[in-house]
C-alpha cells in the first residue's frame, strides 16, 4: 500500500515526451500524497501544495511548449530535505529554533535541478540538524519501523512514490542506510563533487549532498547534472572485480545483516562477477572515534552563536553532540581532519595492490529496526564517508522479516562516472538471476 513505483528514467521520458500529462501527474501524486502521508509524514505540511504545483507546471508547459526542447528533468517532482535553503520555503532543520536564523540564498544543488525542469515538491522532514533525534516519519515497508536517517522523508517519500527524485545528506550514513531501510538506490557522491552551500552544514570535512530515486539509470542522469566536472564514461567492457573488506569493520554488522551480505555475494559470484576479499580495517574503532569527533567538534562550530542562544529549544542526543564538540581541542580537529586522506591513500592502494574495482560491503549492519526512537547505526557507512568516497546503496535482498536489505558500493575517490557506470550492470545482472 504504501510502496508504489516511481522509476526517474522512464518518468521524466514521459514527461519530456508528453505521454504522461504533467498536470495529471501532479494531481495523481498529490492523491497519494493526500491518501498516505498523514500516516507516512515524510513531508513537511504545505495546506496548499497541490494548487502550488499546478501553478508551477503551468508557467513550465508555456516556457517549454515543444516536447523535443525540454529540459532533461522536465516537470519531475522532487523532495528536498530540510537541510537544504529552497527559495519560498522555510527552513527549520528538524528543529524547533526559529526558521529566520536560516535564511539566505537558495542552495546551489537546488537551483541546479530547477534549471533542469524539476518541480519542487515540498520539504521532506530530517532529523534534528541531521543528527540522531529522529522526526515522525516511518518506513514505508513497514510503519511500525524507522525508515532511517537523518534524511529520513527524502527517502520514504521516494519509495512511497510521492516523488521520483529526492535529495538528502551525509555525514556517516544518512544517505545510504535509509536507501537501504526504503529499498531504494541512495547515491553519496565523492566529497565536493556537489557543491554544498546553502546547506546547514554539520560537519563541513565530510558533509555530501546525497541523491534517492528508484532507478540507477535515474541516478545517473541527476548525478550528471548536479556534479562538478561530470564526464561522460563509456559502457563497461566488462564486470567490476569486487573488493570485500573482512575483519573488524563487517563484524559490526548483525548475524542476519552478515548472513545477507554472504547471499548478496554468492548472488554476484553467480552472475560472473570476481570477488576478492581483503582484510581490512583492524583500527575501524580508532576510524570510528576520528570521524564522530570531527564532526562533532565541527557541529559545535556551527552551532556556536544558536546554541549559546536557543540552548533550551535543542534536544537531548543534539545537546550531547554539540557538548561533546565543544570538549574537543584543535589538535585532535586536526589530526582527524588529516585521517581522511590517510585512510583513502590506504583503501585506494589496497584496491591497486589487490586488482579491485569497487568496494562491496553491506549497506546496513541489518534491516531497519523496529521503532521511531532512533534511526539505525551508521558504522558500515563510516570509513567511506570519513574517506570521501563515492558509494551507492542498491536494493538487492530482504530479510526475514521482508523489510530490504541493501548492498554497499563503493568507488574510487572522483570516480563516481565509473561507479554509477558500474552500478548499471549490477542491477541488469540482479535482475537476470531474479526471472
Amino acid at each position: 500500500m504504501f510502496i508504489h513505483p516511481a522509476p526517474l528514467a522512464p518518468i521524466v521520458s514521459a514527461l519530456r515526451s508528453g505521454e504522461l500529462d504533467l498536470q495529471r501527474y501532479i494531481d495523481e501524486t498529490c492523491d497519494r500524497i493526500d491518501a498516505l502521508e498523514p500516516q507516512l509524514q515524510a513531508l513537511l505540511p504545505e495546506p496548499d501544495r497541490r494548487q502550488r504545483l499546478h501553478n508551477e507546471a503551468t508557467a513550465l508547459q508555456q516556457q517549454w511548449p515543444e516536447p523535443g526542447n525540454r529540459p532533461p528533468l522536465y516537470g519531475v517532482l522532487t523532495g528536498i530535505k530540510d537541510v537544504f535553503r529552497v527559495d519560498g520555503f522555510p527552513t527549520h532543520a528538524g528543529s524547533q529554533l526559529p526558521p529566520e536564523l536560516f535564511t539566505g540564498p537558495e542552495a546551489t544543488c537546488v537551483t541546479r535541478l530547477r534549471n533542469a525542469g524539476v518541480l519542487i515538491l515540498g520539504k521532506t522532514v530530517t532529523t534534528e540538524f541531521a543528527w540522531a533525534e529522529p522526526g515522525p516519519t516511518r518506513n514505508p515497508h513497514h510503519l511500525e519501523h524507522t525508515p532511517g536517517g537523518s534524511s529520513s522523508g527524502s527517502a520514504a517519500a521516494v519509495a512511497a512514490g510521492f516523488c521520483s527524485l529526492a535529495l538528502g545528506t551525509q555525514t556517516i550514513g544518512s544517505t545510504i542506510r535509509p536507501a537501504s531501510f526504503c529499498g531504494i538506490v541512495g547515491f553519496k557522491p565523492s566529497y565536493g563533487r556537489i557543491p554544498t552551500d546553502g546547506l546547514i552544514l554539520f560537519s563541513k570535512s565530510v558533509d555530501t549532498v546525497g541523491i534517492f530515486t528508484q532507478d540507477v539509470e535515474g541516478m545517473e542522469l541527476v548525478a550528471s547534472l548536479l556534479c562538478d566536472n561530470w564526464q561522460i564514461v563509456p559502457r563497461p567492457e566488462r564486470l567490476p572485480v569486487l573488493g570485500v573488506p573482512e575483519g573488524p569493520y563487517l563484524e559490526q554488522a548483525t548475524p542476519e545483516g552478515q548472513a545477507i551480505f554472504q547471499q548478496q555475494l554468492a548472488q554476484l559470484e553467480k552472475a560472473g562477477y570476481t570477488i576478492k576479499r581483503v582484510r581490512m580495517f583492524e583500527d575501524i574503532e580508532t576510524i570510528n572515534r576520528q570521524h564522530t569527533r570531527m564532526a562533532f567538534a565541527e557541529l559545535a562550530q556551527v552551532h556556536a552563536d544558536w546554541f549559546a542562544q536557543y540552548e533550551a529549544l535543542y534536544r537531548p542526543k543534539t545537546v550531547a553532540a554539540i557538548r561533546e564538540g565543544q570538549s574537543i581541542s584543535q589538535g585532535e580537529l586536526e589530526s582527524s581532519r588529516a585521517g581522511r586522506l590517510q585512510l583513502r591513500t590506504k583503501l585506494e592502494a589496497a584496491m591497486d595492490e589487490s586488482g579491485i574495482d569497487l568496494w562491496v560491503s553491506p549497506a546496513a549492519p541489518g534491516p531497519a529496526p523496529k521503532g521511531l526512537s532512533a534511526t539505525g547505526s551508521t558504522l558500515l557507512n563510516l570509513p567511506w564517508t570519513y574517506a570521501g568516497m563515492p558509494a551507492i546503496s542498491l536494493p538487492m535482498e530482504r530479510a526475514e522479516n521482508g523489510l530490504p536489505m541493501g548492498l554497499q558500493v563503493v568507488g574510487k575517490y572522483m570516480g563516481d562516472e565509473l561507479l554509477l557506470a558500474w552500478a548499471k550492470t549490477f542491477s541488469i545482472e540482479w535482475k537476470a538471476q531474479e526471472e
